[in-house]
């Protein structure tokens, strides 16, 4: 799967906010059907031990698939099973410490940005690719600013490193992201609340086949 992060272009997040733990792997099932390149396992209110015995069992499914899978948040998930990524916020570890917790070169390390300077910022720090927004209002981070459409051509020029446009991202405004300059994006409930899962993240990855 070496290639498979700079290919990439639909990233989708397995939040367990909107999925119950024993839907998990049904859920993981549809979003291989319809084509995700990365599958990040995202679960904010769920012990360790949870989270690390559900990315067991997606980790069966999505390795044979040739899907990479991210673990968010939790280094020693990462460190503990041969998951290829992990993913950051920025309240959490530093990258070094993150890398170093781990001690895994072939473990991916992203990290979440919400402007330029962070994305410039984390980059520099030794990212593996980054999240940029959230581009439009989202209840998965209520508490964030939306910064919009306008900044996501500014920074593909300032950061070279693979770049998942984030936020509120649904099929319906997917074009105009894409018009703005998305070349990846990420997609929470617009994949998770549709009625089929798997139909919705093959539309997605249509548009983005096409872009």
């Amino acid at each position: 799967m070496t290639d498979s992060l700079g290919s990439a272009h639909l990233y989708a997040i397995l939040d367990l906010g909107y999925i119950a733990l024993n839907e998990a792997e049904r859920v993981a099932a549809e979003l291989l059907q319809g084509g995700a390149d990365l599958i990040q396992l995202r679960g904010k209110k769920q012990m360790p031990a949870q989270l690390s015995r559900v990315a067991e069992k997606l980790h069966g499914l999505t390795n044979p698939a040739g899907v990479p899978l991210i673990i968010n948040d939790h280094a020693e998930i990462a460190r503990d099973l041969p998951v290829e990524g992990l993913h950051l916020g920025q309240d959490d570890l530093a990258l070094a410490e993150a890398r170093a917790l781990v001690r895994r070169e072939d473990c991916w390390i992203g990290k979440s940005t919400h402007s330029l300077a962070q994305a410039v910022a984390a980059a520099e720090e030794g990212a593996d690719y980054i999240g940029f927004g959230p581009l439009f209002a989202t209840p998965t981070k209520p508490s964030y600013q939306p910064i919009g459409l306008d900044d996501i051509r500014r920074a593909h020029e300032l950061v070279r490193i693979p770049i998942f446009c984030i936020g509120g991202i649904k099929l319906d405004n997917l074009p105009q992201v894409l018009a703005a300059g998305a070349k990846r994006v990420v997609i929470v409930s617009g994949l998770l609340q549709s009625a089929d899962i798997a139909a919705a993240t093959r539309a997605a990855k249509e548009l983005l086949d096409q872009n």
